[in-house]
């Protein structure tokens, strides 16, 4: 694989690889529809391969939060073709590193050390390469360490990352009025994600609160020998969730897996009220007795009781039949808002009432099989539905408090993740962890 000698860190060049980037999808549609002239059945399968391909190109060569939001967009298996679903699932944990000099200079500036003054053996060149940093082994105290590092000037391009992708995302998504807040919890969690002490100390945190769960492993951490871009713990032997997926393994082990996985969040979610944000396969190691290993809290979401209470209300079998006390449930959740019109009010509450009446469906059972397709065809019947509804389109998108942000995309990310496990699992299994 090609390695990266620099990484584009101010705006001017931040700016001209996406405009080049668009050029390039631009001719995409060109030669589409000039071959559909010709061809009137012609399918957008190639135009979608193509783009995907163009358009991750250009993210890789960018890293930091740009080549985050591929990553989360991998996750949205049901919002995107899927050719951009394979393409852009690569941001996961397999991008083009780093170069070995580059890695020796990084390693310098941040930690004012050479890598090799450091650990008894250290690899130039890195196991896994993701969106915001990539992992070399290492080996120090007689252990095999996994030595996380930050590729050069991800922190201080968010801003401007964000401000790019703002636009266009308002004109996608109708975001009418004022949706400043929305755009400032996704900076303020990319900007934590770069913070490796503050991962660091979230890591400790999250090991020591969540060993009471059976088959959940982590490392642990060396804080001597970890800085603001650089994290140190110990090397987990595992596959990635993804390819343990992929393997023909025993339904028995799928349970398992997934079971621990689902308490491991639900544990979080309803005993801690923070939890991990970043539910997708590349933070996420297997072992060969199908116990699941969790590497990475530089994402973590702290939720308030001001929305948690409402959040987790409004989706009872109970509120879904009571149309007042839904439709107050909403509000509490700035769903339904003051100036919101009658047509308004009775689009978006029939809305939510439908998307909720599936997404919950899991929760409201003992049992739930998430190798089931039934469920999983709902959710995508919806999206698409909505997708092209063009009322919908009409209306101002911007709803919701700013919690739903990383609390949906967990859900979606955590129900996509079992359904790549194939597992059966108890729903309420946790309840035994908490206090």
């Amino acid at each position: 694989m090609k390695k990266i000698d620099s990484i584009p860190t101010n705006k001017v060049e931040r700016v001209a690889k996406l405009v080049t980037t668009g050029v390039k999808v631009g001719g995409n549609y060109l030669k589409y529809y000039g071959e559909k002239v010709v061809n009137p059945n012609l399918t957008k399968d190639k135009l979608h391969e193509n783009n995907a391909a163009d358009i991750y190109d250009g993210l890789k060569e960018l890293k930091g939060s740009a080549l985050k939001v591929a990553q989360m967009l991998s996750m949205e298996k049901n919002l995107l073709p899927q050719s951009y679903v394979e393409k852009f699932s690569l941001s996961q944990f397999s991008v083009p590193p780093l170069s070995a000099p580059l890695v020796r200079k990084t390693f310098k500036n941040y930690f004012k050390k050479y890598p090799e003054e450091l650990f008894d053996e250290f690899a130039p060149d890195s196991i896994n390469a993701a969106s915001i940093g990539q992992v070399h082994q290492a080996k120090k105290y007689g252990k095999d360490l996994a030595v996380k590092i930050q590729y050069p000037g991800v922190r201080e391009s968010i801003s401007t990352d964000i401000a790019l992708v703002k636009p266009i995302a308002v004109r996608m998504f109708n975001l009418q009025g004022t949706s400043d807040e929305y755009f400032q919890e996704v900076e303020d969690k990319l900007t934590e994600e770069t913070d490796y002490q503050l991962e660091l100390k979230q890591s400790e945190a999250v090991r020591k609160e969540c060993e009471v769960i059976e088959n959940l492993k982590f490392p642990s951490y060396y804080p001597e020998l970890s800085s603001d871009k650089i994290i140190t713990m110990d090397w987990m032997k595992g596959v990635h969730l993804s390819e343990f997926c992929k393997t023909e393994v025993s339904q028995d082990k799928r349970n398992k897996l997934g079971q621990t996985l689902w308490n491991f969040y639900m544990f979080q979610i309803h005993q801690l009220k923070k939890f991990h944000a970043d539910p997708h396969p590349g933070n996420f190691l297997v072992d060969d007795q199908a116990n699941l290993i969790a590497i990475d809290f530089g994402c973590m979401k702290q939720i308030p009781d001001s929305f948690y209470k409402p959040y987790f209300e409004v989706s009872t079998p109970s509120a879904l039949a009571n149309a007042d006390y839904f439709k107050e449930k909403l509000v509490e959740l700035e769903i339904l808002k003051p100036t919101d019109s009658t047509k308004e009010i009775e689009f978006f509450t029939a809305m939510f009432h439908e998307l909720l009446t599936v997404f919950t469906e899991p929760i409201h059972k003992p049992e739930f099989d998430f190798a089931n397709p039934v469920f999983f065809g709902k959710i995508a019947a919806l999206s698409e539905k909505f997708a092209n509804d063009k009322q919908l389109r009409k209306m101002n998108g911007n709803r919701g408090s700013k919690h739903f942000i990383y609390v949906n995309r967990t859900f979606f990310g955590l129900y996509n993740l079992m359904f790549d496990i194939k597992a059966k699992i108890k729903i309420n299994d946790f309840e035994k962890y908490l206090s």
